[in-house]
């Protein structure tokens, strides 16, 4: 299962006139212009980046209209987006408790509450003390993720809420999650407004790629083209759009090979996302430290969390 689908246009890009620097759609593949920073290379900068969109009903990503690979697509597994995930009226009660606690300013325009134990990475230690858990709003959430077999055994042990907002330029870099604490799949409440994922990947190789069949994407049948094309991973950006009030689940690849971001141009409303991980093998049965992960669960559990 890759999307509980409402309606497909919503994820079709399509060309539109630009009015002015902010103001395109975000589903315009003029919406999708080079802007990156941060983690990558100047070499990297100056390389061109070739945009394709997924389409979350196939799995597979489509060259944007009008690029050099207009009609082009490869697979893109790893990434599940499920639409209405929750209500309005979840949605509006969500966001007014977490408005009620207090917002810790981040990076690159950000707020941030974090609900999880503190954490060395560099050193690889992490301390229990002053974690009291997930807020108690999100165990009908927890509860409702366990519904999708994706997310079946889903337990998370930390809860960050970041808080977008185009007036502070909010974005985040490329980046990968860490993996010494954090496991196999990453989760994501996207609220408040719509936006896109930027995922890329600067590991060498290349990523073959297949004509995709007129009528493309209900026409796609997996395993029935032959690539017949490849490009450099380097010049690659997959859009992952984002609906209001969707779940986004990113796990193997995706989770692991691709970094993820959000772009400035990509910030149009005000954004919240809560996003949940769980503990990874080293921290669960039969791994070197499965008593702290094991401590870590009963106290992320119990719901009766207040942000650090």
């Amino acid at each position: 299962m890759r999307r509980v689908r409402k309606d497909r246009q919503r994820a079709l890009p399509r060309r539109q006139p630009q009015a002015g620097r902010g103001s395109a759609s975000l589903w315009t593949p003029a919406a999708f212009q080079c802007g990156f920073r941060g983690s990558r290379s100047l070499l990297f900068l100056l390389q061109k980046t070739h945009r394709f969109i997924y389409y979350s009903d196939t799995g597979w990503a489509v060259g944007a209209e009008e690029s050099d690979f207009e009609g082009w697509a490869f697979p893109f597994p790893g990434v599940t987006v499920i639409e209405d995930f929750v209500t309005r009226e979840e949605e509006a009660e969500m966001v007014q408790l977490m408005d009620r606690e207090p917002w810790k300013l981040s990076q690159s325009g950000r707020r941030k509450q974090d609900y999880g134990p503190k954490v060395n990475f560099r050193k690889q230690k992490l301390k229990t003390a002053g974690f009291s858990g997930l807020p108690s709003f999100s165990r009908d959430v927890v509860r409702r993720m366990g519904l999708y077999p994706i997310l079946e055994d889903f337990r998370p042990v930390e809860q960050c809420n970041l808080d977008y907002c185009p007036e502070r330029g909010s974005a985040i870099d490329p980046h990968l999650d860490d993996a010494w604490l954090w496991g196999e799949r990453l989760v994501s409440l996207n609220l408040l407004s719509p936006t896109v994922l930027s995922m890329s990947r600067e590991a060498p190789g290349s990523l073959l790629l297949c004509l995709a069949p007129s009528g493309f994407p209900e026409a796609l049948v997996e395993g029935v083209m032959a690539p017949s094309r490849s490009v450099l991973c380097q010049e690659v950006e997959v859009a992952v759009p984002l609906p209001r009030r969707s779940l986004l689940v990113l796990s193997g690849a995706a989770r692991h090979q691709w970094k993820h971001a959000i772009h400035r141009r990509h910030i149009e409303a005000r954004r919240v996302c809560a996003t949940f991980r769980e503990l990874s093998a080293e921290f669960r049965p039969g791994g070197r430290q499965q008593e702290l992960g094991q401590e870590l669960l009963q106290i992320s559990l119990s719901f009766q969390g207040r942000p650090l």
